[in-house]
C-alpha cells in the first residue's frame, strides 16, 4: 500500500515537469514546403527503404512524418522530423532538385475564378485530408475558403485563403493543372 502511494506521488511530480520545461518557447524554425512531386519522391524513397507504407500521394501528412523519423532513427541520423541535408543525402535525394520551383511562380487569379472542375479537385483533396465537410460541387464558397485556411495553418503556410503556388503544391496539386475563367 505504501509503495502505491509513493508511485502515485512520483507520477504527480513527474507530470508537473513538462509544464516547467515549457516556460521557454521552442526556437523558431523555417520549414519550406516541398512541391507535391518532390514529396512523392521522398515518399517513394522512404518506401524503398522500408520506412513508409502509405500512398505516394504528394501530401506530407502524419504517416510521412512518422516514416521520416523512423528512417532517421534506423539510419542513425539525428531524429529531427525534418528533411535536412543529411537525411536527403542518405535517401539519395538532391535537396536542390527537391526545392526546385516550377516556372509558374506568379500569383494565380483569385480562387473564385477557378473553373468548376478545378474547384472540385481542390475540394476533393481537402475532403480527403478531412478539412472540408461540404459537398464536392465545384462551387467556391465559404466552406472551401475556410478549409484552405485550415490547410495553410496546419502546414505552416501563409494563411491568406488563396491558392498560391506553395499552397497548391503542398496540397499535392500541380499549379498548371488548375484552370481559371
Amino acid at each position: 500500500m505504501r509503495s502505491t502511494a509513493w508511485l502515485a506521488a512520483s507520477l504527480v511530480a513527474l507530470s508537473a515537469l513538462p509544464a516547467a520545461a515549457q516556460q521557454n518557447p521552442p526556437p523558431l524554425a523555417f520549414v519550406q514546403p516541398l512541391p507535391g512531386p518532390s514529396v512523392q519522391s521522398v515518399q517513394d524513397k522512404l518506401r524503398q527503404a522500408g520506412a513508409y507504407s502509405g500512398r505516394i500521394d504528394g501530401i506530407w501528412g502524419g504517416d510521412s512524418q512518422a516514416a521520416l523519423e523512423r528512417f532517421q532513427q534506423t539510419n542513425q541520423l539525428q531524429v529531427t522530423g525534418q528533411l535536412n541535408q543529411a537525411t536527403a543525402a542518405t535517401l539519395g535525394l538532391d535537396p536542390n532538385a527537391l526545392l526546385a520551383v516550377s516556372a509558374a511562380t506568379q500569383a494565380p487569379p483569385p480562387a473564385d475564378h477557378l473553373m468548376p472542375a478545378s474547384v472540385r479537385a481542390v475540394q476533393g483533396r481537402l475532403k480527403t485530408l478531412g478539412l472540408y465537410g461540404g459537398t464536392v460541387d465545384g462551387v467556391w464558397g465559404e466552406g472551401t475558403q475556410t478549409a484552405i485556411q485550415r490547410f495553410q495553418r496546419g502546414r505552416g503556410l501563409q494563411v491568406d485563403g488563396q491558392l498560391g503556388p506553395s499552397t497548391i503544391t503542398a496540397m499535392g496539386l500541380a499549379p498548371e493543372a488548375l484552370a481559371y475563367r
